[in-house]
């Protein structure tokens, strides 16, 4: 199982803007087809640049899906946020393969 992450640092001045934009952002890249789910979390470490930090993690269906997401739809959905929030958005990508899972089961 493959997980795309993609770390975001959002500037305070642009935070609740940015903020309401990535929650209607994530079900638009939901809805290609490529992932089974999203998770949004806030990075709990102050930055020494300042800012909030947010981590996006998609599961992806299989590693051919996220490929086919860089292929068909990666450069249309990452654009409009380059263009809205410019020089107040640092983000950086990464992809996770998750090599075992493990719970705890109350009963």
């Amino acid at each position: 199982m493959i997980i795309y992450n993609v770390t975001v640092n959002i500037d305070d001045s642009a935070h609740e803007e940015w903020l309401g934009w990535i929650k209607e952002h994530i079900p638009q890249v939901l809805a290609t087809g490529k992932f089974k789910e999203a998770k949004l979390t806030k990075v709990l470490v102050e930055e020494d640049m300042g800012g909030q930090t947010y981590s996006i993690q998609y599961r992806a269906h299989s590693r051919e899906a996220l490929e086919a997401y860089y292929a068909q739809d990666a450069d249309r959905l990452r654009q409009e946020g380059l263009v809205k929030f410019a020089d107040k958005m640092l983000a950086f990508r990464t992809e996770l393969e998750v090599i075992d899972e493990y719970a705890v089961d109350f009963k």
